[in-house]
């Protein structure tokens, strides 16, 4: 297993997944998950879908530590939650027990990290699933996640899926599973982690940001849009900065003020993950926007729905690559005032 990579889940609520044991608001989910798993016939291939932050690899590695401990019979806990000193747990924190694959983008030998999950990632699934489970148990894999996946990486994935290995399976982790191939999607048992309601969003967050406000908690709250670790993200190091940035560059009309969009360049290139934290707020404003539009039945939306992929990929790449921020801002801002101005 590779060491745990920053993914998106862990860019958002500061922790590693395969260190976190807290899943909040998602008990539906882990019920559905624990009756097909405790049966001792679960589905081979799981698709995890859910916004950034949700807990999907939260999940993804509650489910797996209690199939390595469990082998899928009823022996376990009914809330899958096997305790953070379990031989198991310990294993897979260290990144050191031999039934469990992760796949995720690894930095290159220059140290940066690629904008997909590639194809030789993948095909490592064949010999991990073909070896030998220890003591009749199982063998996982999780993909972290699946909307990173190139062509020929879904099409690796799709071979491993139309004949899985006997005991194995195989957790998919997507941010935007509509993305994903519809032979994939077919076959997977879907779990999908829905936003958390106010209710259950603000006991949550009482939990986890003791030391602020009740109104900086319900600002964050209504921010992330039911997805805590979003909003403990937003909570450090002047996300609510950038999330007032974001909203100000998506609602400009006009021409773009180059002074100002340099200022928030500097602002974003002075904070750490800068770049990707502003890009996933700026993808979540246009994912807003457009739900809206839809409602109202407005038209053009093909053109907002190419921008928000094209403004999801760029910061990607940018943040990858470990780019500049500057010309990337800058690029969204004059890309939005062009598609303002389109009728």
């Amino acid at each position: 297993m590779s060491p745990a990579r920053k993914n998106e889940d862990t860019q958002n609520d500061g922790t590693v997944p395969a260190r976190s044991y807290d899943l909040f608001g998602h008990d539906l989910s882990v019920s559905r998950a624990a009756e097909a798993i405790r049966s001792g016939r679960p589905p081979q291939a799981w698709l995890i879908s859910g916004p950034p932050g949700i807990g999907k690899a939260t999940l993804a590695y509650r489910l797996a530590r209690y199939l390595l401990r469990y082998c899928a019979t009823a022996d376990g806990p009914t809330d899958l939650l096997v305790p953070p000193n379990d031989v198991v747990s310990r294993q897979i924190e260290a990144g050191a027990h031999p039934g469990l694959l992760v796949l995720e983008r690894r930095l290159d030998d220059k140290g940066k990290l690629p904008t997909v999950l590639k194809v030789e990632e993948v095909r490592r699934l064949g010999g991990f699933f073909g070896m030998t489970s220890g003591a009749g148990g199982w063998r996982v894999a999780i993909v972290d996640s699946a909307d990173d996946l190139n062509d020929n990486g879904a099409n690796a994935l799709l071979k491993i899926l139309e004949e899985p290995p006997a005991r194995s399976i195989l957790f998919l982790i997507a941010h935007a599973p509509g993305r994903l191939l519809p032979t994939i999607r077919s076959r997977t048992r879907r779990l999908d982690l829905r936003p958390l309601d106010e209710t259950a969003m603000t006991a949550t967050l009482a939990r986890l940001l003791p030391d602020i406000s009740a109104d900086e908690r319900a600002r964050l709250a209504a921010l992330s849009e039911g997805s805590p670790g979003l909003a403990v993200h937003l909570a450090q190091e002047d996300g609510l900065a950038l999330a007032r940035d974001a909203d100000t560059l998506l609602s400009a009309k006009g021409a773009p003020d180059i002074g100002a969009i340099m200022q928030l360049a500097e602002r974003v290139a002075r904070t750490s993950d800068g770049i990707s934290r502003f890009g996933a707020l700026l993808v979540q404003g246009l994912e807003r926007r457009i739900r809206d539009r839809a409602a109202a039945g407005e038209p053009g939306l093909e053109r907002w729905t190419e921008f928000w992929e094209r403004t999801r990929s760029d910061y990607a790449r940018a943040d990858g690559l470990h780019l500049e921020p500057r010309q990337t801002v800058l690029s969204s801002a004059f890309a939005h005032s062009r598609l303002q101005r389109k009728p």
